[in-house]
């Protein structure tokens, strides 16, 4: 891995951690599912690095509490949707995958309840969060859609750059 790659990784991952702090007052409101896409989709298998960055400094920011044991997966499901549909360009495409990304994350977060917890506890943890996975997947699919064309212009731009 070259240098450039390193500090690209550690800018991308300071950008998603700032987004992720500056939108936390509001309920499930985010730019890191976008983010992931994002960087999935310029930067490919280096997105890996850019998200476990992320979710180590989520853990030492927050702590390590059961949520960060989701973060684990969650966050590797999304990046592994991407690149399954990594050809398309469609800001609409990218919004409905966001947005139903957004409405199935209490679900996925679920899955660490059911284990810690049981089966009763995941799914009544799922059932509590319906209302924030509405308006996670809301808040995702208008976020990416405003902003699809834009980032992907610009990412594309610190691309080309690194590349030189």
């Amino acid at each position: 891995m070259k240098v450039k790659d390193i500090a690209i990784i550690g800018m991308l991952s300071a950008i998603m951690v700032a987004a992720q702090f500056s939108l936390s007052f509001l309920p499930n409101i985010e730019l890191v599912s976008l983010l992931i896409i994002m960087y999935t989709l310029v930067f490919g298998w280096r997105a890996l690095y850019i998200i476990y960055v992320f979710v180590i400094i989520e853990g030492l920011i927050y702590g390590f509490g059961l949520w960060w044991f989701s973060y684990l997966y969650i966050w590797l499901i999304l990046y592994i949707i991407t690149r399954l549909f990594h050809k398309a360009r469609s800001p609409l495409h990218w919004a409905i995958i966001s947005g139903a990304y957004g409405l199935s994350f209490g679900a996925l977060y679920s899955i660490v309840v059911i284990i810690t917890s049981g089966i009763q506890g995941g799914l009544a943890s799922w059932v509590q969060g319906i209302p924030f996975d509405i308006a996670h997947c809301a808040g995702n699919f208008a976020v990416t859609l405003i902003l699809f064309k834009p980032l992907y212009f610009i990412l594309n731009k610190l691309k080309l750059q690194l590349e030189d």
